[in-house]
Order: structure tokens, then C-alpha cells, then sequence
């Protein structure tokens, strides 16, 4: 696989192919279509884009917000080919495949599982939460007994490949995050395997209905070969997602550690809330981190997506590679993001 200085070249020289499916970002803040009155989702990632299509389906029928998170996040995580979310998620480093996600409605209701093993779509599990307990919070073994008892099926989520490059990685045991690993991954003239883990690439959505309504969900594997029981932002409410109905929604991706360390997704919607625009907020948050750690940020990859009540849309990301798409009754596009680095 290449290394990082190498795939940045091949970024580069790559990007021709990818005017096709993207809207490369000119100077200045970006500008996007926007159809106010109307449903959008918008969600982390090239595989944003299917998973925009199952919300869509929701949205397009007059259907709520927090179904059509839900439905959309489901498609990487059922993926076995996305090896960050869910199903055929890169395991700890003890071998287990442990999955994190949340889920959050527009009248502040949340639910979040940790470290959930065995179930293909923990953002459902997330969602029952939310609905049938007292709790915003369940994890491990009580997690997986919650899902049980409500009716999941338990399944074996390590697939072959994701075994292999366990068992490759237990060689040297590196724990080296690579960034926008999704975009690596996804170059099959790369080996999936550099000599460390990958930086997972969380799938986080945010949508409004025809309502004008929000809602919000985020799901992921976490970071690959982590330490057992290590738990990232994308769970956490007010890091990996944050749903106020009055101003906006945000969700993060990256190196989960720097995104709880700001709060991110809470701090980008209150940036809104002080007249931001959602790149403007997105921009602000990214240089949070960077103030608070100058150095170390050059070497990490995190990136904010958020959306406004009127139906603007923006995000921006520490380093290139973040990208995310979007689906609005006028366009089905990916966007590159701007980056600092």
C-alpha cells in the first residue's frame, strides 16, 4: 500500500477521475444548492451516496427525519465490503468486531450503544434505546442482552477478510492510524493493510424532512485493531452528533479522540446558532483542534458535516480526502471538502 506522501501523489494525479462524481471546491465559501421547504439528507463519505438513496426513499415520501437516518446508515453498515462500518468492520485487537452508534430526533431524544458485539445494525439498537428505556446509554454485554431481548438477531460479524488483515496486523501489532483510509480502501491497487491501523471513516447523516424537522444518526466500527473496550466519538452525543431542531445538525468523522476533546458536533451547532454559516462553523471547529494541538493535528485526519434549518450545507476537514454527499429534491452530488492541511 502506498505510504501517506505517496497516496497524496496519487490523489492528486487521481483527481481528473473524480470530477465526474465530485464538485471540486473553488476559493472562497463554498455554494451549494439549496432548496429550502425541502427534504435533504446529508451524510460522511463517498458511500454517503447509497446511503443517501435508502434516505431518500423515506424523505421523498413525506416520512420523518429519524427514519430516514436510520434507514440510511443501514447500508454501510450491512456493507461487507466497507470494512469501518459495521458488518465486515475491522475487530480490536483481540479479534472482536465491536460496533458504536447513536441516533438523535428533533425533540432532544437520543440512544447510543458501545462496544456492541454480534449485531449487523447497531444503529437500530441505538434507535430502541431511545424509545424503550429510561437510558440514552447502553454498553458491551448489556448492549448486546438489550438487543437480544428486543428481537436482533446475533451473528458472527468478522468476515475472512477483515480475519486476514487481523491476523497480518498481529505480525507487527503497529498501531499507526492511516488517514481517509474509506478513499484507500476503496483504490484496488492499494493493499487494505499499510503497516499500521487504519483511521476509521465513521458514517454520519444528518437529514431534515418536509416538515422542516432534524434528526441525526452515526454509526461505525471504530478505529481498527483499537484497544478492547476503546469507544471513539461517533457514539458519544454532542461529539459524533448533535441534533438541535431549532438551529442545525452536525456529525463528525475521523480520529474520534479530537473530536470529544472539543465536543465537536455540539460546538459546530452552537457556532451556527451564533450566525456561522455551516462551513463557517465546520472551519471554526477544525481550527479548535489545531490551537489545541498544533503539531499533533497535522498528523490526524478529523472532518465536521453539518446542516441549517433553512437547508444550507457545509463541512470542512484538517487534512484532504474528507469527502461527503448529498441528496436534495435538485441534486445527488459528492463534494471534496476544503481542508486546512
Amino acid at each position: 500500500m502506498s505510504t501517506r506522501r505517496k497516496f497524496l501523489q496519487s490523489s492528486l494525479a487521481g483527481s481528473a477521475a473524480l470530477l465526474s462524481g465530485k464538485e471540486l471546491l473553488a476559493c472562497g465559501e463554498t455554494k451549494y444548492d439549496v432548496q429550502k421547504n425541502n427534504p435533504i439528507v446529508i451524510s460522511t463519505w463517498d458511500f454517503g451516496k447509497e446511503a443517501n438513496a435508502a434516505a431518500w426513499k423515506v424523505l421523498s415520501s413525506g416520512g420523518r427525519a429519524l427514519d430516514a437516518v436510520e434507514q440510511g446508515v443501514m447500508v454501510p453498515e450491512a456493507d461487507v465490503k466497507n470494512q469501518t462500518v459495521g458488518y465486515g468492520g475491522l475487530p480490536d485487537r483481540d479479534g472482536r468486531v465491536t460496533l458504536d452508534a447513536c441516533i438523535m430526533d428533533e425533540n432532544y431524544n437520543c440512544g447510543s450503544v458501545m462496544c456492541l458485539e454480534h449485531i449487523k445494525h447497531p444503529i437500530s439498537v441505538a434507535r430502541k434505546v431511545m424509545e424503550k428505556t429510561p437510558h440514552i446509554v447502553l454498553t458491551g454485554d448489556g448492549a448486546l442482552q438489550f438487543a437480544l431481548a428486543n428481537g436482533f438477531k446475533k451473528e458472527n460479524l468478522l468476515t475472512p477478510e477483515s480475519e486476514k488483515a487481523w491476523r497480518k496486523w498481529l505480525k507487527t501489532s503497529k498501531y499507526e492510524p492511516v488517514m481517509n483510509i474509506e478513499n484507500q480502501l476503496h483504490n484496488k491497487e492499494n493493499d487494505p493493510m499499510p503497516g499500521g491501523p487504519q483511521n476509521h471513516d465513521t458514517i454520519g447523516m444528518v437529514a431534515m424532512d418536509a416538515t422542516g424537522q432534524l434528526s441525526g444518526a452515526c454509526t461505525t466500527s471504530g478505529m481498527a485493531f483499537k484497544m478492547r473496550g476503546r469507544v471513539g466519538d461517533s457514539p458519544i452525543i454532542g461529539a459524533g452528533l448533535y441534533v438541535d431542531n431549532e438551529i442545525g445538525a452536525a456529525t463528525a468523522t475521523g480520529v474520534g479522540e479530537e473530536v470529544i476533546r472539543i465536543v465537536g458536533s455540539f460546538l459546530v451547532v452552537e457556532l451556527m446558532r451564533q450566525g456561522n454559516s455551516p462551513e463557517e462553523a465546520c472551519k471554526k471547529a477544525v481550527e479548535r483542534i489545531i490551537s489545541r494541538s498544533p503539531e499533533k493535528s497535522k498528523k490526524l485526519q478529523v472532518g465536521f458535516l453539518a446542516l441549517n434549518k433553512k437547508g444550507e450545507f457545509g463541512a470542512y476537514a484538517l487534512q484532504k480526502g474528507f469527502s461527503f454527499a448529498v441528496k436534495n429534491g435538485s441534486e445527488e452530488k459528492l463534494y471534496d471538502v476544503k481542508h486546512i492541511y
